[in-house]
């Protein structure tokens, strides 16, 4: 069962109206726009709301894709109204995004039997990935959870830096070695004082590199046979964390990532700041991998835990 809906209280709404704004302004009047002085969705409605969406960097094969659905819904009620757009464009979209896990525990409180729950963080640098590490620390703290960080990025020294900071910002400990340590030898460490320490929950940066994908590769398994080692299952989900202001260069990140570590779920970025907001809709629909957090903004709560039905709500109305 999902808790979601119990979580996104008037808070969160507002939160997640305000950070996708810009997004909300230049979809919806494209949307007005294509139906202006429409009486009913033809094909000239479809160009231009195809227009929309592309632009909004919902991607051309999504795009596509919601098109198909509406079409059919139109060749199938033979008539239908501009006013009937907007649910059917939700529910089109809706369709595209996948659900999180009946088994996923949504509300930052940890199941018994995945104590210590270990979450592996990857994702190039530059995206949000130390802020979001920072942010899901406080969240799963403020859930009543015993947390810790582990410093794995050792590739560069501002990495562990970062983290460090936010580890003393959330008032959480950190694992860290000197820049240039065997990456996998400090989640292996981290994890043992997890153990050791009775944490409830690990998280654990990883180098945020692109320059080779093989190299990637066998830096992120020597990590996982690390933790492995010493929590048999662990790491329990691998997070790729994208900036949504990138728009496609966003998708090229994910195909990258998912080509070379089983990524289990997603975190997108810096909604608040852009009109591409419809990335996360091609991110979702070309991966199959559920989103689980967006960030939209930059306060330590702006981080929100992903619900597809209030994002497509939001999206559609400019409250």
């Amino acid at each position: 069962m999902s808790f979601l809906g119990k979580l996104f209280g008037k808070k969160e709404k507002e939160t997640l109206n305000q950070g996708l704004q810009s997004t909300k302004e230049g979809f919806l009047s494209r949307i007005n726009k294509a139906i202006l002085g429409k009486s009913k969705v033809d094909e000239d409605v479809l160009d231009q709301l195809e227009e929309a969406l592309i632009t909004a960097d919902v991607g051309v094969e999504t795009t596509l894709a919601i098109i198909d659905e509406v079409q059919k819904k139109v060749q199938q009620d033979k008539y239908v109204n501009t006013s009937e757009l907007n649910q059917l464009l939700q529910n089109a979209i809706s369709s595209m995004l996948v659900d999180v896990p009946e088994d996923t525990f949504h509300n930052f409180q940890i199941p018994p039997d995945k104590k210590p729950y270990v979450l592996l963080v990857v994702g190039v640098n530059g995206v949000g990935k130390t802020t979001t590490i920072g942010k899901l620390a406080h969240q799963f703290k403020q859930a009543g959870n015993h947390v810790m960080l582990g410093a794995a990025d050792t590739f560069r020294a501002a990495a562990v830096d970062q983290l460090t900071i936010w580890s003393e910002r959330v008032g959480v400990p950190i694992v860290k070695q000197p820049m240039g340590s065997d990456p996998s030898a400090v989640a292996f460490d981290t994890v043992t004082s997890a153990l050791a320490k009775k944490a409830d929950v690990v998280i654990i940066d990883t180098a945020g590199r692109l320059h080779n994908k093989q190299h990637l590769m066998d830096e992120l398994g020597k990590i996982k046979r690390a933790i492995g080692k010493v929590i048999p299952g662990a790491p329990h989900d691998v997070l790729l964390v994208l900036d949504g202001s990138t728009g496609q260069n966003a998708l090229e990140q994910a195909k990258h990532f998912t080509a070379t570590t089983q990524v289990t779920e997603l975190a997108i970025t810096k909604l608040d700041g852009t009109a591409r907001g419809g990335v996360v809709l091609a991110i979702a629909h070309q991966f199959k991998i559920p989103v689980k957090y967006i960030g939209v903004g930059e306060k330590i709560d702006d981080l929100l835990l992903f619900d597809k039905k209030e994002f497509v709500h939001s999206l559609f109305s400019l409250e």
